[in-house]
C-alpha cells in the first residue's frame, strides 16, 4: 500500500467514524469460535455496562435483553450463524435502573477457513424515541373516529384503525396481508380503484365520493394520501348526511312543485285547460305515470289529462285513461274516490283483475303499475275529480309524496271551484247585462246594430251599457256608457243608469246634454254611490235639413272615449270634445255641453266602449289608431259586416274588459230601406219620419 493509499483509507475511515458518531450507532464483534464479544464503548452504554462490568460474553447481551424479546431475538441470531448470513433484529432492553429501550440491530456473519460461520459482526443503535413516535401516531390513529387504513406498494392491508374495522366490518387479522381488491372485489373498475391507483401514479392526494354496493351499502368520502410504502387512506361513513341531502332535494322539489302548479292555476286564463296539463308537471317527482279526473257539471267523471315518465308509455297511458271510465266497475278505487272514500291505496294488478278482458286491462298491464294511489280532488262541497298516481314496483310508496299528492289535489280543487263560482257569477251579470240590452229601434232612414262581448274573465262582467231609442218627437237617440266596475254590483249600477237615462230622454224630448245633467242630478238625488262614463247622441232633422239630405246630430260626452264618424267617401272624423267633461256622479252641478254635427247620407256613427281600444300593455291613443286603421281597411262592408269586422280585429275573441259598440248609419231617403237594413221598426206613437219617396 502506498502512502496516498494509506492516508485515503484514513480518511474513509475518519468518515465512517464520524457517521457513526453522529447516528449514535454502536458496533459488536462476536468471535463465534471462541465466543468472545466486544462492544465498542457507545454501545455498552446503550445496554448500561461499564468497560468493567461487561463480561464480553453472550451472556452479557442475554442478561439486559427484555425477557419476551429474548428467544425470538435468540432464535433470530441462530439463524443468522446458520446460514451465515444478514441479522437484522429489533428489541427491548432493560437497564440496570429498570427503563426499558428499544434497540435496532444489524450485523453480518463472516465465514471462517471452513466456510462455516466464524464471526458475527454488526452494529446497533437506539430507536426508542422512533418507536414512542410511532406508538404515539398509532395511539392517534386509533382514537380517530373516522376510518383510516394503509396498503404497501403490493395494495396488500398494512395497518387499519378500530374505526375502519368497524366501518368495513372486518378484523385486523382478517385483512392485513391481504389484498384490498381481493377482499373488496366491488371496488374494483369504480371510483375507489381508479383515484386510490391516480393517487399512487400521479404522487398527489385526492378526495372523493363514492358508494359501495352491499353487505356494506353505504357512501363514504375518501382521502387517499400517497406515501413513500404505499397508500394511505381516511374515509368516513357520509350515508346519513348523503339520504338528508337527497331528502332535503326532494322535499325542495315537491315545494318547487307546489309553488309550478300554485302558479299556473293562479294565472289560468282557462282553469280546466291549465289543470289537464298538470300531469305533465307532477312526473317523475311524485310518480312515474298521472292522470287528472274531472266530474263534468252533469256528475259525469271525465279524464281530461294524463302524462307518464317514459316517453314510450305515454300513448299507452293516454288510450287507457281514454276507455278505463267506460269499463270500471263501482268497486275500483278511483269508482270509490269519486263516490266520496278517501284516498285508496292499489296495485295495477288489483285493478286488472276487475276489469274485462279486452284492450284497456291489456294496456294498464303494459304500464307497470305495481303501486297505485287515488286521491279525491276536493270542492268546497262535493268532490270535483280525482287524481291518480302510480308507479312500478322499483319505486316505493314514500308518505311525503302522498302528502305533497293531497295537497295539489286540494289545490286543483279549490282552482276548479273557484272557477266554476266565477263561471256562474259571470252567467249571472251577463244574463242581467244582456237582459238589459235591448234590441235598438230601426227608423225608416237608419239601420243600428249594436254588439255586446263580455270580458275573457268571468269576475269582470260589469258595466258597460249600449242603448239606442227614439224619443216622442221622433228624434232617434244612441248611448254608450260604463260604470266603473266590473262585478256583479257593476252590472245592477248600469241597469239603474240606464233606466234612469232611457226614462229622462223618453219623458223630456231633451236634448244630450240635458239628458246628461238630469242623469248626473237623479244620481245624487237618489244617492247612487257609483260613476260612469257615457256619450249621449241624438239624430235629428229639419225640413230644411231633409230637403238637402242631411240629418243633424247633437251629442255630450261626460268622460267617455270619444264617438267616431265615417263619411261615405271613407275619410273618419273623431268627434273629440273641446273640453274634457266630467265623469256622470262626480258633480251634478257641472256644466254639461253639447255639439253639433251635420251628416251626409251614407254617413256611419260608431259608439263603443274603451274595452274595445284599450289594452292592458297599450296606450288609449294607440288603440284609437287600430280602430281607425281597421275602419278604413272594412269599408265598403253593410254595417254588421262592419261591427264584427271590428270586435275580430280588436278583440279576436279574449277582450280584457267588456266591449259594447251601437253603431248607425244613414240611408238616402229617396229610395228604398237596403235589404240588409232590415224591416223599420219604431214604437208606437212616435210621428213617421219625413220620406221624399212620398212625394
Amino acid at each position: 500500500m502506498t502512502p496516498d493509499d494509506a492516508a485515503a483509507q484514513r480518511r474513509e475511515l475518519l468518515r465512517i467514524s464520524l457517521a457513526v458518531d453522529s447516528a449514535q450507532v454502536g458496533s459488536f464483534d462476536w468471535d463465534l469460535r471462541t465466543g468472545r464479544l466486544v462492544w465498542d464503548d457507545r454501545l455498552r452504554g446503550l445496554f448500561g455496562y461499564t468497560r468493567e462490568d461487561f463480561g464480553e460474553t453472550i451472556a452479557a447481551f442475554n442478561d439486559r435483553v427484555h425477557a419476551d424479546d429474548r428467544e425470538r431475538v435468540g432464535q433470530a441470531l441462530q439463524a443468522t450463524i446458520a446460514a451465515c448470513g444478514e441479522f437484522e433484529a429489533e428489541y427491548r432492553v432493560v437497564l440496570p435502573s429498570g427503563e426499558v429501550r428499544w434497540v435496532q440491530a444489524r450485523g453480518q456473519a463472516l465465514p471462517g477457513p471452513d466456510g462455516a460461520a466464524g464471526r458475527l459482526i454488526g452494529a446497533a443503535f437506539d430507536t426508542t424515541d422512533l418507536r414512542d413516535g410511532a406508538a404515539s401516531t398509532a395511539r392517534v390513529l386509533e382514537a380517530m373516529p373516522s376510518g383510516f387504513f394503509s396498503v404497501d406498494r403490493g395494495w396488500s392491508f398494512s395497518f387499519l384503525n378500530a374505526a375502519a374495522e368497524r366501518l368495513l366490518g372486518r378484523t385486523r387479522d382478517q385483512l392485513l396481508g391481504r389484498s384490498v381488491w381481493a377482499e373488496f372485489p366491488d371496488a374494483v373498475g369504480t371510483a375507489f380503484e381508479d383515484v386510490y391507483r391516480s393517487a399512487v401514479d400521479t404522487g398527489r392526494p385526492q378526495t372523493f365520493e363514492a358508494y359501495y354496493p352491499a353487505p356494506l351499502d353505504a357512501w363514504y368520502e375518501v382521502l387517499a394520501w400517497p406515501t413513500p410504502d404505499g397508500l394511505s387512506v381516511y374515509f368516513s361513513d357520509i350515508t346519513a348526511r348523503k339520504a338528508a341531502a337527497v331528502a332535503q332535494e326532494r322535499t325542495s322539489a315537491r315545494l318547487a312543485l307546489t309553488a309550478q302548479v300554485t302558479a299556473h292555476l293562479a294565472e289560468a286564463a282557462d282553469t280546466l285547460t291549465v289543470a289537464a296539463d298538470l300531469p305533465r308537471l307532477m312526473v317523475p317527482g311524485l310518480a312515474e305515470g298521472v292522470v287528472l279526473t274531472v266530474v263534468d257539471a252533469d256528475g259525469r267523471p271525465r279524464d281530461v289529462g294524463s302524462w307518464h315518465a317514459h316517453p314510450q308509455q305515454r300513448a299507452a297511458l293516454a288510450a287507457y285513461s281514454g276507455t278505463r271510465l267506460d269499463v270500471l266497475p263501482s268497486t275500483s278505487p278511483l269508482a270509490r274516490v269519486l263516490a266520496g272514500s278517501p284516498p285508496v291505496h292499489s296495485s295495477g294488478t288489483a285493478v286488472a283483475a276487475m276489469l274485462p278482458d279486452g284492450a284497456t286491462r291489456d294496456l294498464l298491464r303494459t304500464l307497470d303499475a305495481e303501486h297505485g294511489l287515488v286521491l279525491p280532488v276536493p270542492g268546497r262541497d262535493r268532490v270535483l275529480g280525482a287524481l291518480t298516481l302510480f308507479s312500478g314496483a322499483g319505486r316505493l310508496p314514500d308518505p311525503d309524496v302522498e302528502e305533497t299528492a293531497r295537497d295539489l289535489a286540494s289545490r286543483i280543487g279549490l282552482a276548479l271551484d273557484n272557477a266554476r263560482l266565477a263561471a256562474a257569477q259571470g252567467a249571472i251579470a251577463e244574463g242581467l247585462q244582456r237582459s238589459l240590452l235591448a234590441d235598438p229601434p230601426e227608423p225608416d232612414h237608419a239601420h243600428i246594430v249594436a254588439r255586446y262581448v263580455p270580458a275573457s274573465e268571468a269576475a269582470r262582467v260589469g258595466g258597460d251599457w249600449y242603448d239606442a231609442f227614439m224619443q216622442p218627437g221622433g228624434a232617434t237617440m244612441l248611448v254608450i256608457g260604463d260604470v266603473v266596475g266590473h262585478d256583479i254590483e257593476a252590472a245592477a249600477a248600469m241597469g239603474q243608469l240606464r233606466e234612469l237615462l232611457r226614462g229622462i230622454a223618453t219623458y223630456s224630448d231633451a236634448g244630450p246634454a240635458e239628458v246628461l245633467r238630469g242623469l248626473d242630478s237623479s244620481m245624487r238625488l237618489l244617492r247612487a254611490r257609483t260613476m260612469a262614463t257615457a256619450v249621449v247622441a241624438r239624430l235629428e232633422q229639419t225640413a230644411e235639413e231633409f230637403e238637402r239630405g242631411v240629418t243633424r246630430m247633437l251629442w255630450a260626452n261626460a268622460g267617455h272615449p270619444a264617438p267616431l264618424v265615417v263619411h261615405p267617401d271613407g275619410t273618419q272624423t273623431v268627434l273629440a270634445s273641446r273640453r274634457g267633461e266630467l265623469l256622470l256622479g262626480v258633480d251634478d252641478t257641472t256644466p254639461r255641453t253639447q255639439q253639433v254635427l251635420a251628416l251626409d247620407e251614407d254617413s256611419t256613427v260608431l259608439l263603443y266602449s274603451d274595452g274595445l281600444v284599450e289594452r292592458r300593455d297599450q296606450h288609449l291613443d294607440e288603440g284609437l289608431e287600430r280602430l281607425q286603421r281597421a275602419v278604413a281597411e272594412l269599408h265598403g262592408s253593410t254595417l254588421d259586416e262592419l261591427c264584427d269586422g271590428l270586435v275580430d280585429r280588436l278583440v279576436d275573441g279574449h277582450p280584457d274588459d267588456d266591449v259594447a259598440l251601437v253603431a248607425v248609419r244613414l240611408f238616402r231617403q229617396d229610395q228604398p230601406r237596403p235589404p240588409e237594413a232590415g224591416p223599420n221598426v219604431v214604437p208606437p206613437g212616435v210621428p213617421p219620419a219625413r220620406s221624399r219617396r212620398d212625394d
